[in-house]
């Protein structure tokens, strides 16, 4: 048997370099923004499900069919408007010249 406390007869061969594995483990506390994210799709829900009674309960502009006559005269005999001012005429716009195209360009040399 051989002495554990001799050093060894020949050199143990080591790598020239080293890698070193650095494990970083997140704090256990702090669970993130997960209580943040379901507050908001809950809210989310909860604002939905409101617009969804609201809207089905005939709160949405429906009208019922037993609402009867909803028929509204929209003519005033009795209100008596001012006619609308007459407008200038406008003036003739000034002579001007058609605009013309450019001409294409002379035809290459080659």
């Amino acid at each position: 048997m051989t002495d554990p406390n001799l050093p060894p007869e020949r050199p143990i061969e080591r790598p020239e370099v080293v890698h070193h594995t650095t494990i970083n483990n997140p704090p256990a506390s702090g669970g993130g923004g997960g209580g943040m994210m379901a507050f908001l799709i809950g809210g989310l829900v909860v604002v939905l499900i409101i617009v969804g009674v609201v809207l089905f309960s005939n709160g949405g502009g429906v009208p019922r069919p037993d609402a009867g006559d909803v028929n509204v005269d929209v003519d005033l005999p009795d209100v008596n408007l001012p006619d609308a001012p007459k407008m200038p005429d406008l003036p003739s716009p000034p002579p001007m010249e058609p605009p013309t195209l450019p001409q294409p360009g002379p035809a290459p040399s080659n």
